[in-house]
């Protein structure tokens, strides 16, 4: 993420309730994914949980980029 992002996420952070939800939500994705890379071993459903846990921070990270494009138009 790029300075100017974290300024802005500092900035909008305190008034947008849905910024703030998509922020918490990428935070605990990554917490559960370091969890992951730490095991030497993951099972199919563990690999699975894994792939989905990726796929629901990316989409996050879709989701906070939009808010920050539209804050940045404005």
């Amino acid at each position: 993420m790029e300075k100017w992002d974290e300024e802005l996420i500092a900035r909008l952070l305190p008034q947008d309730e849905e910024l703030r939800k998509h922020i918490e939500e990428h935070r605990r994705y990554e917490e559960q994914l370091e969890q992951f890379n730490q095991r030497p071993y993951l099972t199919t459903e563990e690999a699975l949980e894994k792939k989905r846990i990726q796929k629901l921070k990316l989409a996050g990270r879709d989701k906070i980029e939009a808010i920050l494009a539209k804050s940045r138009q404005r």
